[in-house]
């Protein structure tokens, strides 16, 4: 038995980050069990992993055998009772929208064993906003991963008032035992560390693009030279994160803080990405195409030559 005593996982949300840390746990020995309301939604979900197994081999070593072997270890269903039944650890990945989350956990409430963790995806909303809704308090948290679980391995994880010791003990070591460098978090915070660093660099890059002061590559471009090493600027991430995700997050705090900015923001990148099929990487497309974007590109950060100074110079007349 392992030290955190989580062998069987339930994975509830079958969404970009969901099926990344389904893939994940399960290469890394976990039983894990898929569960979506939507066909459609295991069906991206499988066909997503096909390609995680692509990545594995490549970034990780992974072999055939080490693939098959995560294979055997997944299981897709729309049953919750059969997702959830048996689970050491539930985790939830659901839209992050709170009446979403609190419908959810109440159908867990009556499924799970009594003994079973909970542990909500969030970082952008606080355990304790759930806590009463769980039936369980004292084994409920937050353990949020980052997108590219492969390699940006952070697991944070933060209690409400009433999670057990125990429970932070168990979830830091999965954490642990998944190959994650832990983060725990001291004070509720909305954003956790994760997101109170990314959220306000997404809000502010796709405010320069709604408000028509430069396109996606120009503002990529000048973060890739102010961070020189890092591998893609703040528009490339929105891909990553997905464009459903990221309008769930301007729309939500945009309400609750009465920011018109951020909800413009949630206003373009419907009508400009989810209304158009541009989902994000998941997708092939999203301010990119992939799977070569030209952010990747060896000249994307060169001195440009003359011949494309007209071109610039007519970026920067005023409209």
């Amino acid at each position: 038995m392992s030290e955190s005593n989580i062998e069987n996982v339930a994975m509830v949300g079958a969404g970009t980050l969901g099926g990344q840390i389904a893939w994940h746990s399960a290469y890394m020995g976990k039983q894990v069990t898929v569960y979506d309301i939507s066909e459609e939604s295991l069906e991206k979900c499988q066909a997503a992993q096909a390609g995680y197994a692509t990545i594995y081999s490549t970034d990780l070593n992974a072999s055939e055998a080490d693939i098959e072997a995560t294979r055997s270890r997944l299981t897709f269903t729309m049953d919750l009772v059969e997702a959830a039944h048996a689970a050491d650890l539930v985790i939830e990945a659901v839209p992050e929208v709170p009446d979403i989350k609190i419908d959810i956990y109440k159908k867990l409430a009556a499924i799970m064993p009594q003994e079973t963790i909970l542990a909500t995806n969030s970082s952008t909303l606080l355990p304790s906003m759930f806590s009463a809704e769980t039936g369980r308090p004292d084994r409920f948290g937050a353990l949020h991963f980052a997108n590219m679980i492969w390699a940006l391995n952070l697991a944070e994880i933060m209690g409400a008032p009433e999670t057990s010791d125990d429970t932070l003990t168990r979830l830091t070591a999965y954490a642990v035992e998944i190959g994650m460098v832990p983060v725990p978090i001291s004070k509720e915070q909305n954003g956790y560390v994760c997101n109170s660093l990314l959220v306000p660099l997404l809000q502010a890059a796709q405010s320069l693009v709604t408000k028509g002061v430069a396109d996606h590559e120009t503002i990529d471009r000048t973060y890739m030279i102010m961070n020189r090493g890092c591998t893609m600027g703040p528009c490339g991430i929105m891909d990553v994160v997905g464009m459903g995700t990221l309008r769930e997050i301007f729309t939500y705090w945009g309400t609750q803080l009465g920011d018109q900015e951020m909800l413009a923001n949630a206003e373009y990148v419907s009508e400009h990405f989810l209304d158009t099929g541009r989902t994000g990487l998941l997708a092939g497309k999203g301010y990119y195409d992939y799977p070569n974007p030209t952010f990747q590109q060896p000249d994307f950060l060169d001195i440009p030559q003359m011949s494309a100074v007209p071109a610039l110079a007519a970026k920067a007349k005023l409209s």
